[in-house]
């Protein structure tokens, strides 16, 4: 029998008690079906995190209740592995930005505005990873992933505001605040884009 379709993802994450995550799929078949999985729970994640169920995601992404699950044990697995889908988006898309303040501003934008209109994947990110592996292991590579982000506007480290590992953490640390000040109603969200640019631009030395 193949690693796919073995009964491997089932194991169980003893510290839990929740299933591990399956790997993620290989062949072409698997592949569509799991970003049509990530594209549906996208929609679902700008709801509070207490009003999503994987059963409604696997309605609307037309695949059973028990694939979803093999891939993603639990919502918060689902909504995190969202996000990284959508960094890993962004990451993609910008390596090509010219580096300048006015792109850095442009790219934390986004960043900023996937986590302030998406409550569902915000919850998942603020809250204690706790002591499930998979999850765990989804916090570490948004957080890597994250940062390659903001380090990928440009090949000439002379010219990126964005190159230096600790510039982009102390960006990223922003957002996360600025996100909680929104959410809290410190900040509106004028403000908080506002002061997200003049943070950008005194990185950028300008």
């Amino acid at each position: 029998m193949s690693a796919a379709n073995s009964l491997e993802p089932y194991s169980l994450d003893l510290t839990t008690g929740l299933p591990r995550m399956a790997a993620a799929p290989t062949t072409p078949r698997q592949l569509l079906r799991y970003a049509r999985i990530l594209r549906t729970a996208a929609g679902f994640a700008q709801r509070q995190f207490d009003t999503l169920s994987l059963s409604d995601v696997a309605a609307r992404a037309d695949v059973p209740l028990g694939t979803l699950y093999r891939y993603f044990p639990s919502t918060a697995h689902l909504m995190l592995a969202v996000y990284r889908q959508q960094l890993r988006e962004l990451r993609d898309g910008v390596r090509q930005r010219q580096g300048n303040s006015h792109a850095l501003a442009g790219l934390m934008m986004e960043i900023f505005h996937l986590r302030v209109m998406q409550p569902g994947v915000e919850h998942c990110l603020i809250r204690p990873a706790g002591k499930d592996s998979d999850t765990a292991q989804l916090l570490r590579e948004i957080d890597a992933l994250s940062e390659e982000v903001v380090n990928s506007l440009s090949k000439d480290p002379g010219n990126d505001p964005g190159n230096d590992p600790v510039k982009a953490r102390i960006l990223l640390h922003l957002v996360s605040g600025l996100v909680q000040a929104v959410r809290c109603r410190r900040l509106s969200l004028f403000e908080a884009e506002k002061d997200l640019k003049k943070a950008c631009s005194l990185v950028a030395g300008e």
